[in-house]
């Protein structure tokens, strides 16, 4: 298997970072060693206020396959008429990678911070995942998916009422080779403001 991405200097890993994809991903996920390293660069993101506004759910071994019967169940309930294939991928959802990790965005009213900008804290949170897998060498993508918008099943997961998902990230070993997709012109997207 091709290496996941060029990690060999901070600028390189920037210019070549790809997700790859949950359907194809195996064992091993990362580490105990690995999991803690990626949770320690996560955490050092902008996080105005110091209100430390998300937190993490793991999702791994067996657990995966309890809770993918629980979302089945309650996709069932929101769509009864789909059939047992669509129970099936629901049951399948978080067996498809060996670590699947869920950020919870805890954002709360406040007095200066507005709720805005600890659930951008929370999306940074999950991009430094992604590039904190990448660099140990660790396939990883962000999903969101029903499961992130639905408050009966965030309650299965844990989550409080004033609490969101900002994201899944599935953890493990590509099975098949990194595809890219077209990148935009960032000159394309630039204007500059002028008094005039």
């Amino acid at each position: 298997m091709e290496q996941l991405n060029d990690c060999s200097t901070p600028e390189s890993l920037l210019r070549s970072r790809r997700s790859a994809s949950a359907k194809a991903m195996g064992e091993p996920g990362p580490t105990p060693g690995q999991l803690n390293d990626i949770l320690e660069m996560a955490v050092r993101v902008p996080d105005h206020g110091k209100l430390t506004p998300w937190r993490f759910i793991l999702i791994e071994g067996d657990a995966r396959r309890a809770l993918g019967e629980q979302a089945a169940a309650r996709y069932h309930e929101l769509y009864p008429d789909h059939g047992e294939e669509m129970l099936a991928a629901q049951r399948g959802n978080f067996l498809r990678a060996p670590v699947v990790l869920t950020v919870v965005s805890t954002a709360r009213e406040h007095v200066k911070i507005p709720i805005w900008e600890q659930q951008l804290s929370a999306g940074a949170l999950c991009h430094n995942i992604l590039l904190a897998a990448t660099a140990l060498g660790v396939g990883c993508q962000w999903i969101s998916g029903w499961h992130a918008y639905d408050a009966p099943f965030l309650r299965i997961l844990g989550l409080e009422e004033h609490e969101t998902a900002a994201g899944f990230l599935y953890m493990g070993t590509p099975t098949e080779p990194l595809s890219d997709r077209p990148r935009p012109d960032p000159q394309a997207l630039l204007t500059r403001w002028s008094r005039d």
